[in-house]
């Protein structure tokens, strides 16, 4: 969670990286990194414990701002739900629960849904690290993912994934092999000993 200046440089570095970006800042067409700065902005002024009245300023604009990209993109990513590492490949059609809990290094598709289910109400998908979801894939209701998991285009995960470095593809999702989510997470964020 984005509670210090330190903290907010950490997680816009560690997004660049996993964004497979490599200048040191956003040019023109970097519309996905500038929506995701916007959205660490929005977490870091919100999370911030004492607030003066330019902070309480600046919270209002980032979270109106947040709002109105979100719309335009129709890509929702609430604030304090995904861990440093963020990569929205493509915006369009993406939505996040707010009561999700996802880890570093989420590299996600567009079309995706991660959310509740009327099967298990209460309960919400929580995402290790360095997982990728493709495109259109759905993840629904209290659903635990283990680290390095690939989902696949498409698919519907409604149990859990408790196999790390695995892929799972479907409907309903199913393992379809040993390989992990590696090719997909830049390999500047990943940890040493899952590089």
């Amino acid at each position: 969670m984005i509670k210090t200046k330190e903290d907010l440089k950490y997680y816009i570095e560690q997004d660049r990286l996993n964004l497979h970006i490599d200048h040191p800042k956003p040019l023109w067409n970097d519309e996905v990194w500038k929506y995701e700065i916007i959205l660490r902005k929005h977490e870091y002024y919100h999370n911030k414990e004492k607030k003066n009245f330019i902070d309480k300023l600046l919270l209002k604009h980032y979270n109106k701002k947040h709002h109105k990209l979100s719309m335009k993109y129709t890509t929702s990513v609430p604030i304090n739900v995904c861990g440093p590492g963020l990569s929205i490949a493509h915006f369009g059609a993406l939505y996040i629960n707010g009561k999700a809990q996802i880890g570093k290094n989420l590299r996600i598709q567009s079309g995706v849904t991660i959310g509740g289910s009327y099967s298990t109400p209460g309960k919400f998908p929580i995402l290790g690290d360095n997982v990728y979801i493709g495109t259109g894939a759905k993840i629904l209701g209290g659903v635990t993912i283990a680290d390095d998991v690939a989902i696949g285009a498409n698919a519907v995960v409604v149990k859990d994934i408790l196999e790390p470095k695995t892929s799972h593809a479907g409907v309903p999702s199913h393992k379809t092999s040993n390989h992990s989510s590696a090719p997909y997470i830049d390999k500047r964020v990943r940890d040493e000993e899952n590089a």
